[in-house]
């Protein structure tokens, strides 16, 4: 029988990423967590490699410290047992744009950017070669939604759906699936960590719901997946008129509402 391939997930020891390890776990998968907690890392290590009697790999990691971002590139790139990347390590910050620091911003793009860019970017081209494997990556609804008012959060969200959707076209033909996950506000820790009361929030999903129907958009091989869409026809809808978008914008000509003397 064949040994199921090992996922690696960030941002593993709460919340979204630990209940991806559990179910991931109950699939018979080997793991590799990678978190900043070591203490929660190990502890939920131990429980999964004795409910299950899988192989539990911990790397501790900041993925905002370049040392420990190579180190998580480096078993991406060269651990062939690894086959699906789940890229949930992510942050949120409270407060307006202007009230935001210059350096509280930069972190928040270099977590939820420029880390989850560079695991992909050391997997892929082992899985295309391969002719196999996925890479999930988690965003967010408020990367559709500036009306939200999360300004640098929503637009690293924003980052994750449009990075997920090219790579998805390059990686699809050469047999690599490539999921973005975009929930609505879910249970985790992310809001005592920005500085968010969850109880200000008038609807949230519970972690296990969230991975639950981010599991079946897998399964089905979905390219984008939104748990909280009632309606999986306006996603459709959006998609055609954005499809509509692009054959009006591939003009060589000023458009007729824009021509007009130049004074």
């Amino acid at each position: 029988m064949t040994t199921p391939t090992t996922v690696l997930i960030t941002g593993a020891s709460t919340g979204i990423g630990a209940v991806y390890a559990k179910r991931f776990a109950q699939r018979g998968h080997n793991l590799v967590l990678v978190a900043r907690d070591n203490t929660r890392l190990q502890a939920l290590a131990t429980a999964l490699r004795n409910e299950h009697s899988v192989n539990v790999d911990v790397l501790q990691a900041d993925l905002t410290q370049t040392g420990d971002l190579h180190t998580v590139e480096a078993r991406l790139r060269d651990d062939a047992s690894i086959g699906i990347l789940i890229n949930n390590a992510g942050a949120a910050q409270s407060g307006s744009f202007i009230e935001q620091t210059t350096d509280s911003v930069a972190h928040l793009v270099s977590l939820n950017t420029t880390a989850l860019v560079r695991l992909a970017s050391a997997i892929a081209p082992r899985l295309a070669h391969a002719g196999d494997g996925a890479i999930v990556n988690i965003g967010s609804v408020v990367g559709l939604a500036p009306e939200f008012g999360m300004t640098v959060y929503g637009a690293t969200k924003a980052f994750v759906l449009f990075l997920s959707q090219g790579l998805s076209l390059e990686l699809s033909p050469k047999g690599v699936y490539v999921q973005a996950v975009l929930p609505a506000a879910t249970r985790t820790e992310i809001w005592d960590r920005a500085g968010i009361d969850i109880n200000t929030l008038s609807e949230i999903m519970e972690v296990g719901d969230l991975v639950d129907a981010a599991l079946v958009g897998f399964d089905r091989r979905e390219p984008v997946t939104i748990p909280p869409l009632q309606d999986g026809a306006q996603w459709d809808a959006l998609q055609a008129a954005r499809q509509g978008l692009l054959a009006q914008i591939k003009q060589s000509t000023v458009a007729e509402r824009y021509r007009g003397f130049i004074r």
